[in-house]
């Protein structure tokens, strides 16, 4: 895994320019330790932080492919290609000869071979850049689902690209602005494909190619989600999903560093570690997140029944793994260091408070050990595992379902969204509700059906499809940031797009045969697992429970009100900020806490310029 960089320009000589490529390269060095490379000539720039993974001595990029004495293709590439030996074999028999053994050469190879159907062979999470010398071109390329990120900021006479936007603003031509509808994005509970938050900016959308030339730039879609008829009966449906999930595990346990597994206790997680267990030659690595107190002081919410700890323990013991538990405090939490890094990770303010802060603790101390991870992330919006799928309340209401379920709301009272801390006016141009259904009508225009689809059954395909294609690119945009910040490659098994393309079109009645979350999920590797963790209900990921937490974001919003510097105090209502950090304790402030405080700290950082 890897930081890719890459300015195009068709109007100057961008073999002079290494300096500032370093610069646009040189921000991401936490996504690449081991190494740094660059290649520039003519109209092109490439830059590429390394994370060494597969082939660490032949893996060095940007890597090229030389013919007769010339350069005829060039990538800066981030990801893995799960299936590169596959495709290997298959090109070597088309004669094509390779002198590394990494799954970069293969993309190369691959793309010279197919051209621009290529990207329909490749399995895997990635996001590059490939320039073709003698036609000048560009072409970018995201994985199926998004699991690797890739933004581009089209400039006069090109492009900036970049893995995240922190490179592309390092860049004199880029500049961080944001707009009304760049913060209603923001701070809307939802992730419009393609939309960067930065004036300027884009995020090139899963499953899609952009090509840059100089008569200017097109994206292409080459996968999406599409409605086939379910035939296999429920026995079939189980065990082939068992067939998928031991093929995709035993494919991303390839690695030629250090790997563990990320556990919690959950059915999503037990079972990549189980199935991880079944290959391993030793035991594996197991680590878990847990705060200081709270298993013995857990108190059950409306989204958590019970602690994680206990279940992850069960799992480890039962396949015997080397297991690890990441304890943190208050105090980690609430470090400034800490939150700063966090921020930096991001480039924006994040959505889940301690969430993120303790993701990014968890895969800073992973890292220590390991330097890749597999993850169960993204098994609820394959399989119907979150609460509001079984919710009718939250499936028939008429915007996304997560926040008909109340997801990003805030604190308790009168006013009990995340953004009532903001001042009247404000939220009245940014209208977050007439901007949120906009981008929930945007979605439901795109899913596809069957002729037979009526009913719940046709309800929850849409349901499906905007989880598919929304929700779960804030938690993979989430998990990419805080693992790679930290120099830590995560896998995500639950996201491999034959099992997605599989479960979205099995009816919803099969996925909820036993009348259960996950219902395929769990008949498929229940043999696999200990009976307590079958019949665990959903947890999602875990937060503290800590009074001292919100006590210490109380004394941060009251800190912001006695700065006159503090940038984010015009977006504010005051009264109302005064009113929340003076909050009885009982009180939920974090979602509006969490958003004012994160965006006092961005708006310095960053030195956001609003047109607003």
């Amino acid at each position: 895994m890897c930081g890719i960089s890459g300015w195009i320009s068709y109007d100057r000589d961008l073999s002079l320019e290494a300096r500032t490529l370093e610069a646009m390269t040189e921000p991401m060095a936490c996504r690449g330790p081991d190494a740094a490379g660059s290649w520039l000539a003519g109209h092109a720039a490439f830059g590429h932080r390394r994370l060494a993974v597969i082939d660490i001595a032949g893996g060095t990029q940007p890597m090229t492919v030389e013919r007769d004495g010339r350069t005829v293709l060039v990538t800066t590439y981030s990801g893995e290609v799960y299936n590169y030996r596959e495709l290997r074999a298959e090109l070597e028999g088309l004669g094509h000869i390779f002198r590394t053994s990494s799954d970069t050469e293969v993309v190369l190879h691959a793309y010279l071979q197919w051209g621009d159907e290529f990207a329909g062979r490749l399995n895997g999470m990635y996001a590059f850049a490939l320039w073709d010398p003698r036609d000048q071109e560009l072409l970018l390329v995201r994985d199926r689902m998004g699991i690797k990120p890739l933004y581009y900021y089209p400039t006069r006479d090109g492009v900036l690209f970049a893995s995240e936007p922190k490179a592309i603003l390092a860049h004199p031509a880029a500049r961080a602005c944001v707009d009304a509808e760049g913060l209603a994005e923001l701070i809307a509970f939802t992730k419009t494909p393609g939309h960067a938050i930065y004036k300027g900016m884009y995020e090139l959308r899963p499953g899609h190619t952009a090509r840059v030339s100089r008569s200017g730039l097109a994206v292409r879609r080459y996968w999406a989600l599409e409605a086939r008829e379910h035939t296999d009966d429920l026995d079939t449906t189980v065990a082939r999903v068992r067939e998928l999930l031991e093929d995709i595990v035993a494919r991303q346990l390839i690695s030629d560093v250090p790997l563990c597994s990320l556990l919690s206790g959950g059915l999503d997680s037990s079972a990549i570690t189980a199935l991880a267990a079944q290959r391993s030659s030793g035991p594996v690595r197991t680590f878990a997140v847990d705060f200081s107190g709270h298993a013995e002081n857990f108190s059950a919410d409306g989204l958590r029944s019970t602690p994680d700890t206990p279940y992850a323990h069960a799992l480890a013991a039962h396949v015997r793994s080397d297991h690890t538990d990441i304890i943190l405090n208050t105090a980690d939490l609430t470090d400034p260091g800490h939150r700063g890094a966090v921020l930096a990770a991001h480039d924006l303010p994040t959505r889940f408070g301690d969430g993120d802060t303790s993701l990014y603790l968890l895969f800073k101390a992973v890292r220590e050990h390991s330097t890749v991870a597999l993850s169960g992330e993204s098994a609820d919006e394959v399989f119907g595992g979150y609460r509001w799928f079984h919710d009718p309340k939250s499936v028939n209401a008429d915007t996304f379902p997560w926040i008909a379920a109340g997801v990003a709301g805030g604190f308790s009272g009168s006013t009990s969204t995340r953004e009532a801390l903001l001042d009247p006016g404000l939220r009245m141009k940014l209208d977050l509700d007439g901007y949120t259904d906009g981008r929930y009508r945007d979605a439901l225009a795109e899913v596809p059906y069957l002729a037979g689809d009526t009913g719940l059954q046709h309800r929850m395909r849409e349901i499906s499809y905007l989880h598919l294609t929304r929700f779960v690119q804030i938690l993979l945009d989430r998990k990419d940031r805080a693992s790679m910040a930290t120099g830590l490659e995560v896998r995500v098994p639950f996201c491999d797009h034959r099992l997605v393309e599989y479960v979205f079109n099995t009816p919803w009645a099969m996925k909820t045969f036993d009348g259960r979350e996950k219902s395929l999920l769990r008949a498929a590797t229940r043999d696999l697992l200990p009976p307590a963790i079958v019949q665990r209900a959903k947890s999602p990921y875990p937060s503290t429970q800590d009074p001292h937490y919100a006590q210490a974001l109380r004394a941060g919003l009251r800190a912001v009100l006695r700065d006159g510097d503090a940038p984010v105090q015009p977006l504010l209502d005051a009264a109302v900020v005064a009113q929340v950090s003076a909050a009885d304790a009982s009180q939920d402030i974090r979602p509006g806490a969490e958003l004012v405080l994160g965006l006092n700290d961005w708006l310095r950082r960053y030195n956001v310029a609003l047109e607003i």
